[in-house]
């Protein structure tokens, strides 16, 4: 099963989650950029994109590092010309906290991984979509919630960068699209809710492939 797309797609975040599990479908016909910190997470999930007859470009990537960044989105550019979809599923989820005892490390982490690093990855990134590629956030609407104030406020903030550039582009592209996954049986949950029944929550690869059909990409 070799991918048949011109362009290839992006996955920010793409080691483990929702991300692996978006970038294991979307292989059997595209061409996976998958980019996170974990290289182990990445070979793993390089190997079972190829036991499907997919293709992979492993990219061990801090995207809070500018400068690695611009190295990637450049070397996207100089080599396939542009991107068919990005999908960002990277996220930084601090330890819940009542608000008055956030540890400073915490937020400050939160802020730029959550924040900062979406607002730098969209004009490095925007480019290789052009005006008929599209970009997917993924909300979580915790914001508010007590004890979510770091990780809440933070992926709020993101979502709202989301939607601004949703709005501003309605009319050119890229197309911009903001989902809200079902609940799934995550790390970054597990963290949140240690005692779930994970059992009762939606597969990442089920969740998966609802939103690529949403986004009608296969």
């Amino acid at each position: 099963m070799t991918p048949v797309m011109t362009y290839p797609i992006l996955i920010t975040g793409a080691s483990r989650g929702l991300g692996a599990a978006l970038a294991l479908k979307l292989a059997q016909k595209f061409h996976i950029i998958a980019v996170a910190k974990t290289t182990g997470g990445l070979e793993e999930l390089d190997d079972r994109i190829q036991a499907i007859g997919g293709q992979a470009t492993l990219a061990p990537t801090d995207v809070t590092d500018f400068n690695a960044v611009r190295h990637l989105c450049r070397s996207i550019h100089d080599r396939w010309g542009g991107l068919h979809l990005w999908a960002h599923c990277a996220i930084h989820a601090a330890p819940l906290s009542p608000a008055n005892f956030i540890a400073a490390r915490d937020w400050e982490k939160s802020v730029k991984l959550n924040i900062t690093t979406t607002g730098m990855l969209i004009p490095n990134i925007a480019p290789l979509l052009g005006d008929t590629g599209t970009a997917v956030f993924f909300d979580d609407p915790c914001a508010g919630h007590k004890f979510f104030g770091s990780y809440g406020a933070t992926k709020a903030a993101q979502i709202s960068l989301a939607q601004s550039w949703q709005a501003e582009t309605k009319n050119t592209g890229p197309n911009v699209k903001i989902i809200t996954p079902a609940p799934m049986p995550t790390a970054t949950r597990a963290r949140f809710y240690p005692g779930e029944n994970r059992e009762v929550l939606k597969s990442c690869e089920s969740e998966a492939e609802r939103i690529i059909a949403t986004l009608g990409v296969i």
